[in-house]
């Protein structure tokens, strides 16, 4: 039988790509999302996957969000914790707001989320959680004092939570995507943008469909020995 794929922010950008993906694949995927409901529809009318509308920074949501996509599909036991979102501006202009919703997204949404499935993980004895983190949060960034660190704060949270999983067939493991060609990096200024093409070894911005491909190879059944790793694919922008 299939396995039950949940993916948070998963009808746009790189959470698109990873759904397509592991739909692909032979997943049954059920993609998250938090507002834009016209993309939400489109994306369901077009690959099929059903979508989910609730907010990842809420424990409460996540958990009621688990519960229906489990009512629907069954267990839950691929989740990819890919939601994030920006607030940029240097830590003197950055008010409190700023900061408080790009953690609670970024990385309380994988507390609220891993503790919704966890669970039922244990019970199962099987379990594959990939939190997407960020080449921002390995490196930091001018600006990006709330991003960066909550991004820094998945990989700690990786390592943490995947020794509590590694007895019960869990594995946990992290992404840092380097920059991306997606919406969020498109916003960025095109001088700006083509500074950092310029330190990109590789000469040019990843693609969503590259960060999907290493998710599909950490979830796969035959991945139980890899866990508590990042995996970071940014072109050799930044090695560590």
């Amino acid at each position: 039988m299939a396995r039950v794929a949940l993916v948070t922010g998963g009808t746009r950008g790189i959470g698109a790509a990873i759904s397509i993906g592991l739909k692909n694949a032979g997943y049954v995927v059920a993609a998250n999302y938090a507002g834009n409901d016209e993309r939400a529809r489109a994306f369901n009318q077009e690959h099929g996957i059903d979508v989910y509308k609730f907010d990842v920074s809420d424990f409460d949501a996540c958990a009621a969000g688990v519960a229906q996509v489990e009512k629907d599909h069954g267990p839950v036991e691929v989740l990819v914790n890919n939601a994030g979102i920006t607030r940029d501006g240097t830590l003197q202009r950055m008010d409190k707001m700023s900061w408080q919703a790009v953690v609670d997204t970024n990385l309380g949404s994988c507390y609220n989320m891993c503790h919704a499935v966890i669970g039922s993980m244990r019970e199962r004895k099987f379990g594959r959680i990939v939190n997407i983190g960020s080449i921002n949060g390995q490196a930091g960034q001018y600006g990006q004092v709330n991003y960066a660190a909550a991004k820094s704060g998945i990989h700690g949270f990786t390592k943490a939570l995947a020794q509590e999983g590694a007895a019960h067939g869990i594995t946990v493991n992290a992404i840092a995507p380097g920059y991306i060609d997606t919406d969020m990096v498109a916003a960025v200024p095109e001088k700006v943008l083509e500074k950092i093409v310029a330190k990109i070894p590789v000469g040019r911005l990843g693609k969503a469909s590259e960060i999907a491909r290493g998710v599909l190879f950490l979830v796969a059944d035959d991945a139980g020995f890899v866990t508590g790793s990042t995996m970071s694919i940014n072109g050799g922008q930044h090695m560590y």
